[in-house]
């Protein structure tokens, strides 16, 4: 069998090094699952990290970049992540000067009530999601950075202090004592992510006849900067309360074996040290970071699952549960994203969403982040608060650990590739706005174009292990269950009547682009996706499954990826109209598979959750208009900045 050619950078730090090696070897197809990375379920459940079996990985030397996750990734699968070289011509710019940025009202109280899935009165958390109007005449300012006079690193949540852990929930006990109408309590800024992702604000700043439409952050390339400000004004306010400006949030380490179980110091029993007794048992009290609304089946120690669906029957053991999800973390972080709209999302711009390019998520948020927030929710109320409704999501303190983690992953996806992996540039992204009320409790509107470098705000984060990029799936076993023979599909997507209902297994043929007229990157495309915006929704896709009776798992190079939406508002009489689309680059899959020159791919979308009335109106390849670098061209890796050791 074939391996990896791998490579030994110089001790020296002194000079850049070029390495000119192609990415693949021509029988790549069939490499040893030596290269994967190797795990102990036993440093999982102790969480410690230094009890994890990591073999064989030679430290990389990344491009200089103030990151301190990326400082620590294996070198070898920054080869494998390129997926191919690309030009980063037009890469930065999802296509703009279509329409006008949106932005958040000046005027705040211009809020509604917010709206969710089901009975408005089973919304236990309420959906009253405006923020109290301190100076009615005044509108927001531009934000300015305050000097830093430290950066503030956010840590591993598993891996924290016991004094670090009484100041969060120092911050956390004293914002919840706070008066609900104080923009500074608990409430309000659990209400932020209520008003802005279940349609409480409109467009009208963005001009008068965008007054009926309602911002909605979700799905599309605001997704990740809104969450950015949020967390970062959360973190202000906190080192206000603590009357420390060094204090950062944590981030929950999901993406790494001894992070997958929800953080102790969430669920921990506190016991005052006087014996006094105060609640149910005897020497405990309370812990501010505790949420009665979370999964109790999902508590420590289990571990996360990154293909969980409600009423899923496949139970996987510790070590293949935690294969399962690097290799998940790998596909969406490396295959699924190797451009901008790939990974950050698809444009959104002010207007009718209806005459617009139709709503795409980026690779992290329709897959793990959407996954864990389904897996956290209280699977026994209708409308699964805290975690598992964006309404209620920012009451339970584990959401901005899960979103920490989330911009850190984005933070990670552009230190991993600075040619290709790239903010959009367009003016439509750039100028996007919210408003917020900041550490000083002055109400201030905060720009995209702002919050592109973490330590120009103020933060970074402690350097975590990066272990799923050790984690590339491998081909499927040809051989099946007692001699099964593999079942061809003689459908193509010109037999389907579109729009085609998803209540069942699809299997089609979907032809691939003349190969001699091929200029640009193939993706899988899944267009006008219709569901029911009240439901969680979830369904997989698999490429040129073997089917011989034994199951595609994201293990499994064939395994693309999944779709997956969590319950959010929407007015009534547009509920079951919410429409997306999903990508699946298919280059690495193709070259793995050894199936370059083949004329088709057989496409299953296998439905999990939510299905029974999601329609598809299109299913195809499309070409990215990027073109292919030869992958001999040069990668130049510079060396680590010193400062950052």
């Amino acid at each position: 069998m074939a391996s990896f050619s791998f490579y030994t950078l110089p001790t020296s730090t002194s000079t850049t090094t070029t390495i000119k090696n192609p990415l693949f070897s021509k029988n790549s197809s069939h490499v040893k699952h030596s290269h994967r990375f190797k795990f102990s379920c036993k440093a999982a459940a102790d969480n410690n990290e230094k009890s994890v079996e990591n073999y064989d990985t030679p430290k990389l030397i990344l491009p200089k970049s103030p990151s301190l996750d990326t400082q620590n990734v294996d070198r070898r699968n920054l080869l494998l992540g390129l997926g191919g070289l690309y030009s980063a011509a037009n890469l930065t710019s999802i296509p703009s000067a279509f329409g006008v940025p949106i932005q958040a009202p000046d005027i705040i109280s211009n809020c509604a009530t917010a709206t969710i899935r089901g009975k408005s009165s089973e919304a236990i958390r309420g959906l009253t999601c405006c923020p109290p109007v301190l100076r009615p005449s005044v509108k927001p300012a531009d934000y300015k950075f305050p000097p830093n006079k430290a950066i503030r690193l956010r840590p591993a949540g598993q891996r924290v202090s016991e004094e670090y852990k009484e100041k969060f929930r120092k911050a956390i006990e004293i914002m919840k004592g706070y008066d609900d109408e104080d923009p500074h309590s608990w409430k309000q800024q659990a209400k932020v992510h209520c008003a802005y992702c279940n349609g409480a604000y409109n467009q009208l700043k963005s001009g008068a006849e965008f007054e009926k439409y309602i911002i909605q952050v979700h799905n599309s390339w605001l997704f990740f900067p809104f969450h950015r400000w949020y967390l970062y004004f959360l973190e202000k306010i906190m080192g206000n309360v603590l009357k420390d400006d060094t204090f950062a949030l944590p981030y929950w380490n999901w993406d790494h074996p001894t992070g997958m179980t929800i953080p102790a110091m969430y669920e921990e029993k506190l016991k005052r040290p006087d014996g006094v007794k105060v609640g149910p048992e005897e020497g405990t009290r309370y812990n501010s970071l505790f949420d009665p609304l979370r999964n109790a089946s999902h508590l420590p120690p289990t571990l996360i699952d990154f293909q969980y669906y409600p009423l899923k029957q496949e139970v996987y053991t510790c070590a293949e549960q935690i294969d399962v999800n690097l290799s998940v973390m790998y596909s969406q972080m490396i295959a699924n994203a190797l451009d901008t709209e790939s990974f950050i999302g698809g444009p959104l711009v002010a207007g009718d969403p209806d005459k617009q390019p139709k709503k795409k998520g980026g690779s992290i948020e329709n897959g793990v982040h959407t996954i864990a927030h389904q897996w956290v929710g209280n699977n026994r109320l209708n409308n699964g608060e805290d975690m598992g409704n964006f309404y209620s999501a920012g009451y339970d303190p584990l959401f901005y650990g899960h979103h920490a983690n989330v911009d850190r992953m984005w933070k990670i996806w552009k230190g991993m590739n600075k040619r290709t992996h790239l903010d959009p540039t367009s003016a439509d992204w750039l100028n996007a706005s919210y408003v917020f009320y900041d550490e000083n409790r002055e109400l201030v509107r905060v720009y995209n174009r702002d919050c592109v470098d973490t330590r120009k705000m103020g933060y970074d984060y402690v350097r975590s292990d990066i272990p799923w990029m050790r984690n590339r799936p491998n081909p499927h076993p040809k051989k099946g269950k007692d001699g099964e023979k593999p079942a061809k599909t003689k459908m193509t997507v010109n037999d389907l009547n579109f729009p085609v209902r998803l209540n069942q297994t699809l299997e089609v043929r979907v032809n691939r682009p003349d190969k001699n007229s091929v200029k640009g990157t193939e993706k899988l495309a899944i267009e006008g996706i219709k569901y029911d915006c009240e439901r969680f929704v979830k369904f997989d896709v698999i490429m040129n499954d073997p089917n011989n009776g034994v199951e595609v798992t994201p293990t499994d190079i064939e395994f693309l990826g999944s779709f997956s939406e969590l319950p959010h508002g929407m007015v009534a009489e547009r509920r079951m109209d919410e429409t997306g689309s999903v990508l699946f680059p298919l280059k690495q899959r193709l070259e793995v598979l050894q199936a370059q020159n083949d004329d088709f791919i057989i496409v299953k979308i296998v439905p999990r959750a939510g299905c029974q009335d999601v329609t598809i109106s299109e299913i195809k390849i499309v070409l990215d208009s990027v073109q292919d670098v030869p992958i001999s061209e040069e990668v130049v890796l510079e060396p680590v900045d010193p400062s950052f050791e």
